[in-house]
């Protein structure tokens, strides 16, 4: 069943160059459980009312309009203390919608026997984007316009995930993100110029030039962070763009390998002891079975195996993924030895596949006595307090908040 919501009232505050009636229309489409209202339809009965002038997470509304589905329900800026959105109860005929409406940015505490609730009171874990935050709830003024902007991106950004990303791309990607906003390209286009940078990259390396391949394979990762970001400031996820952007990440790591491993000459130091045929079966065995490792787990429980456990989400940082070996890569032919990078990046792809498994079983026994698995940062504040090293570094991507403007 899905909860009709409309938008009230307007903003002129732009964020990533989109208007805030457009953007919240956006984060509707995107919640099956939303359905938008037109405004030239006004014998609709709305269950859910969203003011303009706030800006909201998708979810939040979600939330909200769950909760007060039977009770009815006020969402309330902290910061403002300002009524942001309203969900009607089913039974709403206590109170008419033109009613409603008057109580939106109304200031708060409100005379009403329904709840009053801040994004501190809706679940805050993202397992989609493995991170630990209040929703965003803000509302929009042109003073703060860089700071929401700032926080919009920050929250597009996992929380767990590779050191690449984590901690060497936000700052320059934020002016990448900034960029593409400001002349309305769209992620997808952005997916499409790293496809060709991946394809010239596969060819480099097999050809043996190393340094076109490794600059076009770092800039191809650098888009690869552009797009997702770029998508979710603007809300722009699409299912295609989905498909496109993670079955590419999930195809070309081991082709570009295997290029690699052609593009060293036949006399090659690595040759006259390792030989090819055998490494390139490990190379394909660790890269196939360590993504078999993390679909298994799945079946466990709620949450992505690099979220279950404070190691799992640090060893997210360096495991055997296309980053981490790029590192590798670049390192090998730092030095002159192309061959030592591609042996490196077969063992460390191995070897991370083999703590995978030791992990996936691991789970496989807690799972059998303790029942299905959950992230531990799903805990909250018991997480915070039990690992705050760990909280610290996973409950969000801080470097992502940080840095200059994005209109800078």
């Amino acid at each position: 069943m899905t909860v009709a919501v409309r938008i009230v009232g307007s903003s002129d505050v732009m964020l990533w160059h989109l208007d805030s009636r457009t953007r919240l229309a956006r984060q509707i489409a995107q919640e099956p459980s939303l359905c938008l209202l037109p405004d030239d339809d006004a014998a609709a009965i709305p269950a859910l009312l969203a003011h303009a002038d706030f800006l909201f997470e998708g979810a939040t509304l979600r939330e909200l309009a769950a909760r007060g589905a039977q009770t009815g329900a006020l969402l309330i800026d902290p910061s403002s203390a300002r009524v942001a959105a309203i969900a009607l109860p089913q039974d709403s005929s206590a109170l008419s919608e033109a009613q409603a409406i008057t109580l939106l940015d109304a200031a708060a505490p409100i005379d009403t026997p329904w709840p009053c609730l801040t994004p501190e009171d809706i679940p805050v874990y993202d397992g989609k984007l493995r991170r630990h935050s209040v929703p965003t709830l803000a509302r929009l003024a042109p003073e703060h316009a860089d700071a929401l902007e700032a926080q919009l991106y920050g929250a597009s950004y996992k929380g767990i995930t590779d050191l690449v990303t984590k901690w060497w791309w936000p700052r320059p990607a934020k002016r990448g993100v900034a960029w593409c906003a400001a002349r309305d390209i769209t992620p997808n286009q952005v997916t499409g110029l790293g496809a060709v940078l991946m394809l010239f990259a596969l060819a480099a390396f097999a050809l043996g030039a190393w340094l076109p391949g490794l600059l076009a394979g770092w800039f191809m990762t650098y888009l690869d962070t552009v797009d997702g970001k770029l998508a979710r400031v603007r809300v722009q996820s699409s299912p295609m763009g989905h498909a496109l952007d993670h079955g590419m990440d999930i195809v070309h790591p081991p082709f570009w390998y295997l290029a690699w491993a052609y593009g060293l000459s036949a006399d090659t130091a690595l040759w006259q002891t390792v030989p090819f045929e055998p490494l390139m079966i490990a190379m394909f065995a660790g890269y196939v079975g360590g993504r078999i490792a993390e679909g298994l787990f799945h079946a466990l429980g709620s949450c992505s195996l690099f979220a279950w456990r404070p190691f799992d989400a640090y060893f997210r940082l360096i495991t055997g993924r296309r980053n981490p070996c790029l590192i590798l890569l670049t390192v090998g032919v730092a030095i002159g030895r192309p061959d030592l990078g591609l042996l490196w990046v077969v063992a460390w792809t191995v070897l991370s596949t083999v703590i995978l498994f030791l992990r996936l079983l691991y789970a496989l026994a807690v799972r059998l006595r303790s029942g299905p698995l959950t992230s531990w940062l799903a805990d909250g504040e018991q997480a915070a307090a039990r690992y705050p090293s760990a909280y610290r570094t996973f409950a969000k991507t801080q470097a992502a908040y940080n840095g200059a403007s994005a209109n800078a």
